[in-house]
């Protein structure tokens, strides 16, 4: 048996079916599903019909459940109720702590269905299969040179504003890059992690170490 909600112009707004256990069901009009909670029913309902009822007071996003908006309210207070019983690092959403946990498990469940090779995040894979598809959806504004990654495009735009902000805590030199810095500051630890393997010579950096085989062994890198 069926019930139905019936507007004043006779549209049936919601239909509710009894199941064999004497239970009444709540159906959505539009796809079909049903909810055992007329509430649940009015939420889901929010899908098709683009409602957003919940608003942030303080930024004025506005949510479709109750539960976003109290989710997100979390930037603005900095709450974060979620810690990790491993490192005690703490966040904002169960979802988070659930995918930090990774790290410490090696947990690694989204996989490129190309290559085979795993992640831990869904986020990262789905950056690493712009490898496959050639995608590269981070352009620059002034040049036109386009990027997988976004990082890649905030480095390449200091090639034009000159940009240089990771600076030597010891001689006060800047770089664009904070790769160029960790090899500069080998210069004053006097790192040489780089090690020729057929006359032992160390080097600061791999280029050195490179063009050091190239021209005294004759080996090409």
């Amino acid at each position: 048996m069926s019930t139905g909600q019936v507007t004043d112009g006779g549209q049936v707004m919601a239909r509710g079916e009894v199941d064999d256990a004497g239970k009444r069901r709540h159906q959505c009009e539009v796809c079909d599903k049903q909810f055992d909670c007329l509430s649940h029913l009015t939420t889901h309902k929010r899908i098709h019909t683009g409602e957003r009822p919940f608003r942030c007071e303080v930024c004025g996003q506005v949510f479709s459940q109750s539960q976003y908006l109290n989710k997100h309210k979390r930037i603005h207070t900095g709450q974060k109720p979620f810690r990790c019983d491993v490192c005690g690092q703490v966040f904002s959403t169960s979802g988070h702590l659930n995918a930090h946990k990774r790290i410490h498990t090696g947990e690694k469940p989204f996989r490129c269905d190309v290559c085979g090779q795993a992640f831990s995040w869904s986020g990262v894979l789905s950056t690493h299969k712009r490898i496959h598809t050639g995608e590269k959806p981070f352009s620059c504004n002034v040049c036109g040179q386009a990027f997988i990654h976004s990082s890649n495009l905030d480095r390449h735009k200091r090639v034009h504003t000159g940009e240089k902000p990771f600076s030597c805590d010891v001689c006060g030199q800047v770089f664009s890059q904070s790769s160029n810095l960790n090899t500069h500051k080998r210069i004053h630890t006097g790192d040489k992690s780089f090690r020729c393997d057929v006359c032992g010579q160390a080097f600061n950096q791999s280029s050195n170490l490179n063009t050091h085989k190239r021209t005294q062994h004759d080996v090409r890198c």
